[in-house]
């Protein structure tokens, strides 16, 4: 198996959650095979996360952010973990992204010829994303009532910048017990080591 450069994001911003356990679990079982890993708390950057001038005028990137574009760059293949809060992501995760997921890091459209501004070009084309959502809600009985909650991460974020992107949902977590938590840290562990 070919050993792949691994970027773990927790998207918890607390770094003692069960997505955090998850990650960690995950970048231990990549790391026992020999894959190179980096991981990153998000709760534990420094960083505005909201665009107070929407895209009219860029702001500048804090250290933190630039690390993550860094890491991201580095990587071969991106894991995400993080829990889903009213059907999205955590509000912290979504500023990251608007602050940082910019023209010349992860895409760029055309600026001439007859498609400017509609076809884009995708940086990060080659690489793989696997993202993990917790839930307190059993993924079926989410996926009826609320409909593909991953959407704007999977296909408007990701899949737009040329990630190759899977999506693995875990839940009901609300009343998981200590054994069914050890269960989900061994899939992890195994998954980490396919860099699935």
């Amino acid at each position: 198996m070919k050993k792949k450069k691994i970027f773990v994001l927790v998207g918890h911003p607390d770094s003692r959650s069960l997505s955090s356990e998850l990650a960690t679990s995950y970048a231990y079982g990549a790391e026992e095979v020999g894959h190179e890993i980096r991981r990153t708390n998000l709760g534990e950057l420094s960083f505005d996360p909201i665009l107070h001038l929407g895209y009219k005028e860029i702001q500048p990137l804090e250290p933190d952010l630039l690390k993550l574009q860094e890491d991201i760059r580095w990587a071969d293949h991106f894991v995400i973990v993080y829990p889903a809060w009213w059907s999205t992501m955590p509000a912290l995760l979504k500023g990251m992204f608007d602050r940082m997921w910019l023209p010349g890091f992860a895409y760029q459209f055309y600026k001439k010829g007859p498609f400017k501004d509609l076809l884009w070009v995708r940086f990060m084309k080659g690489k793989t994303a696997r993202i993990f959502v917790v839930s307190d809600s059993p993924p079926i009985l989410a996926r009826l009532i609320f409909g593909d909650t991953t959407n704007e991460i999977r296909r408007g974020i990701l899949w737009f910048s040329g990630f190759c992107v899977r999506v693995k949902k875990i839940g009901p977590v609300k009343f998981m017990t200590p054994l069914k938590v050890e269960k989900w840290e061994k899939r992890f562990r195994k998954w980490g080591a396919r860099a699935w």
